[in-house]
C-alpha cells in the first residue's frame, strides 16, 4: 500500500516536472525568438545603411569626375587660348626691345 502511494506521488511529481519543463522551454523559446527578431531588424537596418552609403559614395564619385572633367576642359581651353595669343605677345615684346633706346644715352 505504501509502495502504491509512493509510486503515485513519484508519478505525479514526474508529470509536474515534465509540464514545468515544457513551460520553461516554451518561455525560453519565446525569449530566443524575440532576440532573433531583434537581430534580423538590426541586420536589415545595417544592410540598408550600407546600401545607402554605397549609393551616396557612387554619386559623389560621379559628381567629382564631372567636376574634374569640367576643370580639365576649362584649363585646356585656357592653354589653347594662350598658345594662340603667344605669337602676338612675342612680337610685341620683341618689337619693344628692337626699337628701345638706351636709357643712359641722352
Amino acid at each position: 500500500m505504501i509502495l502504491n502511494i509512493t509510486a503515485i506521488v513519484i508519478g505525479l511529481v514526474a508529470i509536474g516536472l515534465f509540464i514545468w519543463s515544457i513551460k520553461d522551454q516554451s518561455m525560453t523559446n519565446n525569449l530566443v525568438d524575440g532576440d532573433v527578431r531583434a537581430m534580423e531588424n538590426c541586420y536589415k537596418a545595417l544592410m540598408k545603411d550600407f546600401t545607402n552609403y554605397q549609393v551616396e559614395t557612387d554619386r559623389k564619385i560621379v559628381q567629382l569626375e564631372k567636376d574634374l572633367e569640367y576643370q580639365n576642359n576649362k584649363f585646356n581651353k585656357r592653354i589653347d587660348k594662350n598658345e594662340k595669343e603667344l605669337p602676338t605677345v612675342i612680337r610685341n615684346v620683341v618689337g619693344h626691345i628692337e626699337f628701345a633706346r638706351p636709357l643712359d644715352k641722352k
